[in-house]
């Protein structure tokens, strides 16, 4: 244990440059014993031997040490926010010497040192990093709070689920039906789920009776599961039953047919992206009441959403937002990932019941059990994944490595876009990311979230966890949030090993943990997850489930200025960017009603 002393002249009488005030202390901590006043006992006329204390006429000793004490305690605070910030440096660096070490272990002796030297790593913003961790060490000190825990408008509560109620249709006598229309659906679970919706409604539109939806086979996706291993089919049948006649299987007479032979294979070069209900009455109509039957391979979102009668679009809401429930092996997993998390039982909330089942909270308060643990988590959709990265053409700060890595990423996923681009002029990585079209990288949602002022201590759940570069790649987001979640470390490996190979089943965990989250944020709009998600929560959150949506393109305005913007600066930008986002909007048109469910087909208005 080190200790140091300094020797402050004092006024004392005599101005005796050996009288003095010298103060000791160590590393650690201060300490009253190792504080000695020495040279005041040169003074007898002001020193009381028997009492051991300095005394005058207004009590000089105790003002001198009441002075004392606020001097230490001032250089005590001083010396706290100088660690904060030293640490918080030294573990950019440490960070950034970690990932060369990472890096160039993988490459050839001879090329190693020219990948150190170039001295590039993923951190892009280390300035801004520094900024927010210094930040993020001064709220936990003030123990301030973010005001995005919450809805910023009042208005979001006024809306109302009322899409459960019985549609109207006239589809006639279902025994006078128009034929069946089977569907398989590829994609993952939540392209699934989609085109689940979308043949329910063309179903109704074509007076047909539905077969329950079919799930292809993907060599991306290598999952097995169909739809009664993932939702309720005795459920969906029942709470569709007054709109759609649905079916298990095909009679046996139509199930051995060739329908490709027969003219009733309807593909996606059939039927137009975002089509309109009139391209199936010319298109679908004829070979369904010719043959009886319709075969719809890859049947994704084929189906636009205006125009469209209000009763579709009310049926695609009635089966998204109530027939589409979870089986009861993954609502029990997903309950205990959410408890997990929590580590206690919040209040039971539409959310929860609609997702959860009989396996959600049972309590009705929010009262913590003795475990404790945090009152809120947050939950982070963060889209970059390896395709992602690569199919963007975007560059991520890693240098000459990272550009071999992605093309050769593309060259074998991807070889479509590789042809394309031989035929087309590129676009810079610069101005991609100008225009808002690069994924954002961990580092980056991380300084969003200190935007916003949400505190180290966070708790976060983070869905996918696939993430491209690994915990390297991660490091500026934990380092500044380190209570960073996931299923794999949340669950063990037995409550995992039934949704292993299963990745639709482990996507319906993350649907759950994100949607029943206190805040959930995305980081790409055009995600299907994402949108799902968000569209659950304005639907069953009642105003109180807010979704936090960065634009971009004004993110990359701001963080284009990482040399020069001031820590304020950047917050207030970044609290703007996302309080527009957050505006209680009613659905546009031809917008989608599976993320924006705020219209008279899907939910209720209130009047206020």
């Amino acid at each position: 244990m080190k200790e140091y002393q300094f020797r402050c002249p004092d006024t004392l009488p005599g101005n005796d440059p050996s009288i003095g005030r010298r103060i000791s202390w160590s590393d650690n901590h201060w300490n009253s014993k190792t504080v000695l006043l020495h040279g005041w006992k040169n003074d007898p006329a002001k020193y009381n031997a028997s009492k051991g204390v300095y005394v005058g006429k207004k009590n000089l000793w105790l003002r001198k040490h009441v002075k004392l004490i606020a001097f230490m305690l001032g250089l005590m605070c001083f010396i706290l926010l100088i660690d904060s910030l030293m640490m918080s440096i030294f573990d950019l660096r440490n960070f950034q010497h970690h990932l060369a070490q990472r890096k160039s272990a993988g490459l050839k002796e001879e090329d190693r040192d020219a990948y150190i030297n170039e001295e590039k790593s993923p951190v892009m913003y280390d300035r801004l990093l520094n900024l927010a961790s210094t930040a993020l060490a001064e709220k936990e000190f003030k123990q301030e709070s973010s005001r995005f825990l919450e809805e910023p408008y009042q208005q979001a509560s006024a809306w109302k689920p009322c899409s459960d109620r019985k549609v109207l249709m006239n589809k006639g006598n279902f025994d006078k039906n128009n034929g069946y229309i089977l569907i398989s659906a590829n994609g993952g679970l939540n392209q699934q789920r989609v085109a689940i919706c979308n043949a329910v409604a063309v179903a109704s539109l074509l007076n047909a009776t539905l077969v329950l939806p079919r799930f292809l086979y993907s060599n991306v996706w290598k999952d097995p599961s169909q739809f009664g291993d993932i939702y309720q089919e005795e459920y969906f049948m029942s709470t569709l039953k007054d709109e759609v006649n649905i079916v298990k299987e095909l009679p046996p007479h139509l199930s051995s047919l060739d329908f490709e032979a027969l003219g009733s294979l309807i593909t996606d070069a059939d039927i137009v992206k975002e089509a309109k209900p009139v391209d199936y009455i010319r298109s679908v109509l004829p070979p369904l009441l010719k043959n009886g039957v319709v075969h719809f391979l890859g049947f994704g979102n084929r189906l636009g959403f205006d125009p469209l009668p209000s009763n579709l679009q009310k049926l695609r809401c009635k089966c998204n937002f109530h027939a589409l429930k979870f089986v009861p092996k993954i609502q029990q997993t997903g309950s205990l990932l959410v408890r997990r998390i929590r580590k206690y039982d919040a209040a039971r909330r539409m959310l929860d019941k609609q997702l959860l089942g009989n396996f959600g909270p049972k309590n009705s308060s929010n009262k913590q059990d003795t475990s404790g643990g945090p009152s809120k988590y947050l939950a982070l959709h963060l889209r970059f994944e390896a395709d992602m990265v690569a199919y963007s053409l975007c560059e991520f700060g890693g240098g000459e490595n990272e550009k071999k890595d992605l093309q050769a990423y593309r060259e074998t996923h991807f070889p479509l876009l590789i042809e394309r681009l031989k035929n087309s002029s590129p676009i810079s990585p610069t101005k991609l990311r100008k225009l808002g079209r690069c994924p954002l990288t961990p580092e980056e949602a991380a300084l969003v979230l200190a935007g916003l002022g949400f505190k180290r201590g966070t708790y976060i759940y983070l869905a996918g966890s696939h993430i491209y570069g690994g915990e390297s790649r991660m490091y500026p987001f934990t380092s500044l949030y380190p209570n960073l979640v996931t299923k794999e470390s949340l669950l063990t490996s037995d409550e995992l090993a039934p949704f292993r190979n299963f990745s639709s089943q482990l996507a319906a965990l993350d649907f759950i943990a994100c949607a029943t989250a206190d805040v959930f944020a995305i980081t790409d709009s055009g995600s299907q997850l994402s949108s799902l998600v968000s569209g659950f929560r304005t639907y069953y959150g009642g105003g109180h489930a807010p979704t936090l949506r960065p634009n971009k393109k004004r993110l990359a305005a701001i963080l284009s200025e990482n040399s020069t913007i001031g820590w304020n600066g950047f917050e207030d930008r970044v609290k703007k960017m996302i309080e527009e986002g957050q505006r209680v909007r009613a659905r546009g048109f031809g917008r989608s009603i599976y993320r924006q469910p705020r219209c008279p087909e899907c939910m209720c208005k209130e009047a206020r």
